[in-house]
């Protein structure tokens, strides 16, 4: 199968990801600068919502820009993904409404774990279809950034219920490492 399709739906569907979420922003009641200041949870969580959908399209393209063929499991992996990917505007809007509360930031943590698994498993199917050797198995590697990201995860989420704080900056460290340009998938196609 071509990856043409599956692409341009993903595309599509991450772009009304990012739609939702700036949508979910109401104006604030007043017209001066403290009035925003009450925003500023809604923001922020805006801020690190659009910076993860924004890296994981990123990745995507970058990954499907090597393969060249797809097949079924790779679709279900896509789509797997692309459902974590969905619940972001949901969980960024529960989290900035209450103000980084407990239970809220920790289910934002539980979708970037899950998204981050997801990742993992269409990563996993495009290189069982493509082969061990190939450009994209060798870009990605034993994907020891993928891995750290899932834990990092997996330990905020519980760090939530003793302090949401920490857990919300593991969350955005994980952002920054992967907003660290990351070169391996152009380094073998440029090989």
């Amino acid at each position: 199968m071509g990856k043409g399709r599956l692409e341009a739906f993903s595309d599509g569907v991450i772009a009304i990801i990012i739609t939702i979420m700036v949508l979910e922003m109401k104006v604030p009641h007043g017209d001066d600068f403290g009035s925003l200041r009450l925003l500023y949870p809604v923001f922020f969580s805006y801020v690190l919502s659009f910076v993860y959908t924004g890296i994981y399209w990123n990745n995507h393209h970058h990954m499907f820009h090597v393969i060249q063929k797809i097949s079924g499991p790779v679709l279900w992996a896509n789509l797997h993904l692309l459902f974590w990917l969905s619940l972001i505007p949901f969980a960024t809007g529960w989290m900035g409404e209450n103000h980084f509360s407990a239970v809220p930031t920790a289910l934002y943590g539980v979708v970037l774990l899950m998204a981050g698994i997801a990742y993992y498993i269409l990563s996993r199917s495009l290189i069982k279809l493509q082969g061990k050797d190939s450009p994209l198995a060798k870009a990605i590697g034993k994907d020891t950034k993928g891995k750290l990201s899932v834990v990092a995860y997996a330990i905020a989420i519980p760090l939530t219920f003793f302090n949401r704080w920490v857990a919300l900056a593991m969350y955005v460290l994980v952002a920054i490492m992967w907003l660290i340009p990351d070169r391996r998938i152009e380094k073998v196609v440029d090989d």
